[in-house]
């Protein structure tokens, strides 16, 4: 039986098991004199979570023990006696083996594979029917353990309850670990390349030149990473958010303001789907149409050295992804703005623009700004769109019409393909990658802080 199979069978059970904890609850509410502790439904989820997870947990812990214990039943077999010494070649012959008996390989490339594949199908038979056997005492055991203990005074909703707080409990501590498992590891590997890149070189360096490094020329002034910080901020912090903060403020202003109920009720999910477009749709269109017009335009008007690959081009276009982010924070904002303020000041003669101007925008600038924070920290963390339509050029320019290269990129570059965890060039990256954690980081708690002061100004 496969591994879906079982569990749909498990999970049938447990749906068994809370039909008939139902009724047997059902029934004593009914027919018994003193009043339930608990509804039926819970004590139906009770009996089926004791059915279930016990299962589940078996399951779990097999999957991952029964692989060994299938390789041992094989190596125990006489004819493994054939296998040669070599750990690594009789590694090699017994996974062919395993992917040839569990499907995973239609030929066999080393003919002494095939010899131990009727092994590894009767070793993987006998386990699976000892799993399924096991899986199934087990649900029937827990099936059976928290059917008897239903009766009117037992408190199964408390228990159902606390197993749901010590599940929402354990997500949250999966999600604390990772974190802390992730700036643990950059911490950790940004220290070893530190240990042999100094600080200062690296944050106030001018020279990024990774690939000489590794060639044996060198490293004390190759990793110089100050050009691409500055390729980060200058397309995504100064020409995105030129592009986006005026575009998604105005229009934020015209769904909020002027814009008929029909109007803002397409306008603004078409605005918000720009939002869901795969950002490597945003590359290619940088690349193919509008990276190649902006060269036109440059060298039409006589700018000379104009690249296919710009700043202005990744930065237009990942100014036109962001827009959603500004302008929906930019709506909500002026949306939560108290009508009496925009009422009293049309009451005192201003126009709707003048209100707009001096009254809405003002009142809701915490909210913009904080909208637009959380944009930066979105439009300096894209990857795609430069690598597709700025280049892999490590240049200090204020030229957009030159290729330029950020962060993410190179952190792209560096672990792309077969890479050694040991060289400063690989572990370059880890550096590049703490220091653009820091400073999203930073973003995100100022923009947070802005958007707490707002919603406690107005709610």
């Amino acid at each position: 039986m496969t591994g879906p199979a079982i569990l749909l069978l498990v999970i049938g059970l447990g749906l068994i098991a809370w039909i008939s904890a139902r009724a047997k609850a059902a029934r004593l509410r009914v027919g018994g004199t003193v009043r339930l502790h608990s509804l039926p439904g819970h004590h139906g989820w009770y009996v089926a979570l004791w059915t279930v997870l016990p299962a589940f947990l078996f399951l779990a812990v097999w999957s991952n023990v029964s692989p060994g214990l299938v390789t041992q039943a094989v190596l125990a077999d006489p004819a493994a006696s054939e296998l040669p010494q070599d750990s690594f070649a009789r590694g090699a012959i017994l996974s062919e083996a395993r992917n040839l008996a569990t499907g995973r390989q239609a030929t066999a490339f080393n003919p002494q594979a095939q010899a131990f594949v009727p092994l590894y199908e009767q070793a993987q038979a006998r386990y699976n029917s000892g799993k399924v056997f096991l899986a199934l005492i087990l649900a029937f055991a827990g099936g059976a353990y928290a059917f008897t203990r239903i009766r009117p005074d037992f408190r199964a909703r408390t228990r159902v309850e606390r197993l749901v707080m010590m599940t929402l409990l354990l997500a949250s501590l999966i999600a604390i670990v990772t974190t802390v498992g992730i700036v643990a590891s950059l911490l950790f590997e940004s220290g070893r390349f530190f240990s042999t890149v100094s600080p200062i070189d690296f944050l106030f360096g001018t020279n990024w030149s990774p690939q000489s490094a590794a060639m044996g020329f060198g490293h004390k002034n190759a990793f110089g990473a100050l050009p691409l910080f500055w390729g980060t901020v200058f397309i995504g912090a100064i020409i995105a958010m030129i592009v986006a903060i005026p575009l998604g403020l105005m229009s934020a202003i015209y769904l909020t303001q002027y814009a008929k109920p029909v109007v803002r009720k397409w306008m603004k999910p078409t605005l918000e789907m720009l939002a869901g477009v795969p950002t490597v749709v945003y590359g290619y269109f940088a690349a193919l149409t509008i990276a190649p017009a902006l060269r036109d335009f440059a060298v039409s008007i006589g700018i000379s050295g104009a690249s296919s690959e710009s700043a202005l081009a990744a930065g237009l276009v990942m100014g036109i992804m962001i827009i959603p982010f500004v302008s929906s924070m930019a709506d909500d904002s002026i949306a939560a703005v108290p009508q009496s303020m925009r009422d009293g000041s049309l009451a005192m003669g201003a126009t709707t623009s003048e209100t707009i101007k001096r009254v809405l925008i003002p009142a809701a600038l915490p909210g913009v700004v904080g909208g637009v924070l959380l944009a930066v920290s979105r439009a300096i963390g894209e990857t795609m769109i430069v690598v597709m339509a700025a280049g892999l050029a490590a240049n200090m320019t204020l030229n957009p019409f030159a290729s330029v290269t950020t962060v993410t990129t190179q952190i792209v570059q560096l672990l792309t393909g077969d890479q050694e965890f040991d060289s400063p060039k690989t572990l370059a990256a880890f550096a590049l990658g703490l220091v653009l954690f820091i400073v999203t980081l930073l973003l995100n708690i100022v923009a947070l802080r802005v958007v707490k002061k707002y919603r406690e100004a107005y709610d």
